[in-house]
């Protein structure tokens, strides 16, 4: 069971949240709503949740296929529902940014059984209607 607190440190809506670890995330509202940059807004850290837990599940499935991994990098842009509260991610397009000796089809089958069917974020998103679509971007090309 997660055990996490978060705490009100800067007004007007500056947040910490600490896990049972001790480990720290800074969370606001975005500057158009008051926020002031203390951190991340909620929405924006659930895009980058995605591309984490998608990007474990990539690093684990090519290690495992053997597949020598020199950088990744995964980057995202998603799209909001307008004129709603609350207003969920319809889209997120991922972008996975890989380098080293990979095979692509490797590569390509990795991505899939993340998205599809280990990453529980992305799982989570879809639920709630948003549509996940990714690209992959292999070696610069």
């Amino acid at each position: 069971m997660a055990k996490l607190s978060v705490q009100w440190l800067q007004a007007e809506y500056g947040f910490e949240a600490t896990d049972e670890n001790g480990l720290k995330v800074r969370y606001d509202n975005a500057p158009g709503s008051g926020g002031k940059l203390f951190g991340i807004s909620p929405m924006k850290g659930l895009l980058m949740s995605l591309c984490t837990c998608s990007g474990i599940d990539v690093v684990l499935i090519l290690n495992k296929k053997r597949q020598e991994i020199s950088s990744f990098a995964i980057e995202v842009e998603g799209e909001r529902e307008e004129n709603k509260v609350p207003a969920l991610w319809q889209k997120a397009h991922m972008k996975f940014i890989l380098s080293g000796q990979i095979e692509e089809a490797k590569a390509i089958r990795a991505i899939e059984l993340s998205i599809n069917n280990y990453c529980s974020v992305a799982e989570t998103l879809r639920r709630a209607g948003c549509v996940i679509s990714w690209e992959l971007v292999l070696n610069g090309q």
